[in-house]
């Protein structure tokens, strides 16, 4: 199948990252401040290994004998469905006008009695997995995967991304309940493209193209928003570069979907995902990164 640029990628993540909306396990409801929020479920421990006495430096949040290095494992209590009021809208508006919540009240899980046990590694930072790496961009799904599998990893899924970001808290952002556009590289001014990319080997090839993503490319280095971790010690899962995963209740070409936001003024929040991009598209502003079953 033809690989085809995300012509609109840059417009539809500014309409709210995805015309279908948040994922039909996801409820955002919208009350006044003063509301009563629900208590929230524990938080996800941070769990790191024992070093010897004689060693100073502490190891990575999330590092465990069961997953490779540069992956953390990440474990606990997943809730397939989840409730998430907007107690405050910010002034400043978002892509097309349109207000992204500032404020969330506790999430609410509305399945108890179906909590899933989770238990995998992911990748520590986006791909390639570098603490201090520019995140590859301009790649297609179907890449990704084949990226991943050259390393002995996959593509993680809708689920494993959801958890690993927001934790058993439920957190609507990774670093919690307001938004923020400093702590994970997220809300930059959004630049017009008006570039035909080719994908990124080709790109990076080509001085027109080359030039014309560095006119428009506001990635960070992996890992050098310190605030920007998960509970698991896994780094840029909102913001920076939009992530690839893999939607197992689809068939192809479906398969297909974003998760996390990018660089620009758009949702940022775990639980959404664009879903109306084939497996085949690709755009400057997509990444991914890899996961693993815990061994």
């Amino acid at each position: 199948m033809r690989s085809r640029p995300l012509l609109l990628l840059s417009l539809l993540c500014l309409v709210g990252c995805g015309r279908s909306g948040d994922r039909p396990n996801q409820i955002e409801t919208h009350r006044a401040v003063s509301s009563t929020p629900t208590a929230p479920s524990p938080s996800a421990a941070r769990t790191t290994s024992a070093l010897p006495s004689s060693t100073a430096t502490a190891a990575p949040l999330g590092s465990s004998p069961l997953c490779p290095t540069n992956m953390s494992l990440v474990h606990g209590s997943y809730c397939p469905a989840v409730q998430q009021i907007c107690l405050e809208r910010p002034k400043v508006l978002g892509g097309s006008g349109k207000h992204h919540c500032k404020r969330y009240a506790p999430s609410r899980c509305l399945a108890e009695s179906r909590r899933k046990q989770m238990r995998f590694c992911m990748d520590r930072y986006e791909w390639p997995n570098r603490k201090g790496v520019l995140p590859r961009t301009l790649v297609s799904w179907p890449e990704a995967r084949k990226f991943c599998s050259s390393v002995g990893k996959r593509l993680c899924t809708v689920e494993e991304f959801n958890f690993a970001c927001e934790g058993e808290s439920m957190k609507a952002h990774v670093y919690g309940s307001e938004r923020s556009n400093t702590i994970c590289n997220a809300g930059q001014r959004y630049i017009e493209r008006t570039f035909n990319y080719s994908k990124h080997d080709a790109c990076m090839a080509d001085e027109a193209c080359r030039k014309e993503f560095e006119r428009l490319d506001q990635r960070v280095p992996t890992g050098s928003k310190p605030g920007c971790v998960s509970d698991h010690g896994v780094y840029d899962l909102n913001g920076n570069a939009n992530e690839w995963v893999f939607r197992t209740d689809q068939r192809h070409p479906k398969r297909s979907g974003l998760k996390g936001g990018w660089w620009g003024p758009v949702r940022n929040r775990c639980r959404p995902m664009t879903t109306f991009h084939l497996e085949g598209d690709y755009g400057y502003e997509v990444g991914f990164r890899c996961c693993k079953d815990a061994s």
